[in-house]
């Protein structure tokens, strides 16, 4: 029972795909029928063929027609199908019943990638709101009771124990910890939080338990502003697509017009006879559909969508290929975008008596024991190296961590608490460490003391064996990105993050980049886009955390790096990079250049030939077969013409 219950299940999520593949195999059995001689079969199979592939399009048709007074595309293709059909009946020109067929089958395809595009609206919707746990621990009358997000009140406390996520936004009354913050804000390194401080949802905490007052509405927490935005962002249609609607009605009101008109008029007007007149009016519709004009379009941007995949570059639709190759400017998350949202280590400095190579392997020693990411980095980069261990390691929350290895005290922190146990901190040393740190980078010192222990110890026990810069490194391919983007006529390149302006204005300078916005929330990087919309038009959004999605839903073209984004990102983009190349970047506007030069020759050519046929058609001087070879001709050429993308 279980695979016709999955059978089931995927026919009712996936049912316009569903009905336009159905239409197609029956559109084949019924022309291979027909080929072999066996017209019964052959009339059984394409109409089942126009009622599965057409129900949908007529439907909406017919919708708009009754409810809303108006026409449009659906409903012209319904005609001329049917139209096609009702001749290749009376004349037995059973061909026309195909090609009725193949232009039912065209819309079905199309209402299949319209249903695909709803469903990932909808999984980046429900991959947001997993982000913050269902339950959180109520602190009341002395005891944990869980309860459900929505039952939270203002003026609630709440207990979150080490390595939970914050369930709501609030305000810590008691604890210390490190929170990960990446997700909301983009920060690379995590956040020193302690009593006062704001914390959001979703929102990892580190080693520390805390107890946090709500502040506001679970529903007004930050991660619920980020879902309504993306909400928001999705459902807003874009100008292009409007007019695109309304070409599509007006089109779709004068051939309908002038099919009724050419039904009906020549009898009085030029004396025809009502048998030629019904054929010139049939072959009017069937001529005068779109389907060269829809093949203009989707096969060249389906061929460009699948010459992309080749070169990892992931678009997911086809008008957001004609996008992108028209963008003017473009905006870069840092944190995993830009770099590589790893922290690693930068560079280490030794006191004059000691080598690179002694400061690292003390500060392994003890940062072995840490789960801090900062000492991860240390330990990393100290992996080839032969140090031990140390015991008797103590974290001081903010400060540093302390232990013994080899008989030796080992400290590892920042100056302030190294400066504790040292006399003088080296004025060289300290010289470097504030230029590093004017550069954005983590600074960390390393003392060791071989003689008292640390509790006997007092002020000038410790030597200061060297320092340790930690930063999260630039990509190697971000500024040559950055510049083949400005040789591409990019008028706007700007750069968004959560981080502080030091560390920001750091990594922009370090790729080129002139315009920085830091220290950002999302709905700020939403505002960004925003700004930039209304000056260049098309815009383009480069992210890889969930604090981009609102930016990347908002945005013009909305870009994810593959192996570094998140999901809720990967969801919301428009195009992934597959290997988060940023290069690929530029090769994706090339696409999709060459895509919009190939769809303005394809719809000259389209409309050339139906021009061209509405004239023959009208002077008596085709009939209907050589309409529909002109009529499908077109297609086939404009489809070719499509294909080049492929190269």
């Amino acid at each position: 029972m279980v695979y016709p219950q999955r059978l089931t299940q995927f026919t009712r999520e996936h049912a316009d795909t569903v009905a336009a593949l159905l239409c197609g195999l029956l559109l084949f059995l019924g022309w291979f029928a027909l080929h072999l001689g066996a017209l019964e079969l052959a009339l059984l199979l394409l109409p089942a063929a126009y009622v599965i592939g057409g129900y949908e399009s007529a439907r909406e048709g017919l919708t708009t027609l009754f409810k809303e007074k108006e026409l449009d595309v659906d409903l012209l293709m319904i005609v001329a199908a049917i139209g096609a059909a009702s001749l290749g009946l009376w004349r037995r020109e059973y061909h026309l019943i195909i090609d009725g067929a193949i232009l039912i089958l065209i819309f079905a395809i199309s209402g299949a990638l319209e249903g695909y595009a709803m469903q990932r609206t909808e999984r980046s919707i429900r991959s947001l709101m997993s982000l913050t746990p269902d339950t959180a621990r109520v602190w009341h009358q002395g005891r944990e009771e869980e309860v459900a997000i929505s039952q939270l009140k203002v003026g609630d406390e709440i207990v979150v124990k080490p390595g939970e996520l914050i369930p709501t936004d609030g305000i810590i009354l008691s604890g210390y910890s490190t929170l990960n913050q990446a997700a909301i804000t983009g920060e690379s390194l995590p956040v020193e939080k302690t009593i006062g401080a704001e914390v959001f949802a979703g929102t990892l905490n580190g080693y520390g338990a805390l107890q946090i007052k709500v502040h506001k509405p679970a529903q007004s927490s930050l991660i619920q502003r980020v879902i309504r935005l993306v909400e928001q962002a999705q459902t807003e249609a874009p100008p292009s697509q409007e007019f695109i609607d309304r070409f599509e009605k007006g089109y779709a009101k004068v051939i309908v017009v002038a099919g009724i008109l050419l039904a009906t008029l020549p009898p009085f007007l030029w004396g025809w006879d009502w048998e030629t007149t019904i054929y010139r009016a049939l072959t009017f519709l069937v001529v005068a559909s779109p389907c060269a004009l829809m093949a203009a379009i989707m096969p060249t941007l389906l061929s460009g969508i699948a010459n992309g995949a080749r070169q990892g570059i992931l678009f997911k639709n086809g008008a957001q290929l004609e996008k992108i190759g028209k963008v003017r400017a473009i905006a870069f998350d840092k944190t995993g975008t830009l770099t590589t949202g790893q922290l690693q280590v930068f560079q280490v400095i030794s006191a004059s008596e000691y080598t690179e190579e002694n400061v690292l392997k003390a500060a392994s020693s003890v940062e072995s024991s840490s789960e801090h990411p900062i000492g991860k980095a240390i330990v990393e980069a100290a992996s080839d190296l032969d140090w031990v261990g140390a015991i008797e390691v103590q974290a001081i929350p903010g400060q540093g961590i302390v232990g013994i290895a080899q008989e030796q005290q080992i400290i590892v922190g920042n100056a302030v608490f190294v400066q504790q146990y040292v006399t003088n901190l080296p004025e060289e040393l300290r010289e470097m460490a504030q230029s590093l740190e004017q550069e954005g980078k983590t600074v960390v010192w390393v003392a060791k003391n071989p003689q008292a222990p640390l509790l006997a110890c007092g002020e000038g026990c410790f030597d200061v064996i060297g320092v340790i810069a930690i930063a999260d490194h630039v990509r190697s391919q971000a500024a040559a990105t950055i510049t083949r983007l400005k040789k591409l006529g990019i008028e706007q390149i700007v750069m968004l993050t959560g981080d502080n302006q030091e560390t920001a204005h750091s990594v922009a300078k370090a790729v080129g980049i002139d315009r920085v916005y830091a220290q950002l929330l999302p709905e700020d990087k939403l505002d960004v886009i925003r700004r930039l919309q209304q000056q260049y038009q098309t815009v383009a959004m480069v992210g890889d955390g969930i604090n981009d999605a609102p930016a990347l839903a908002q945005a013009s073209v909305g870009i994810a790096m593959g192996i570094s984004g998140s999901d809720v990102a990967l969801e919301t983009a428009d195009i992934v990079l597959m290997a988060d190349r940023l290069e690929k970047i530029a090769v994706a506007m090339h696409l999709g250049r060459r895509s919009q030069s190939i769809v303005k020759q394809n719809i000259v050519v389209a409309l050339g030939f139906i021009m061209l046929l509405l004239v023959g058609n009208f002077l008596g001087n085709i009939n209907l077969p050589i309409g529909v070879i002109g009529h499908e001709g077109s297609t086939v050429l404009v489809t070719l013409s499509g294909l080049r993308l492929l190269k």
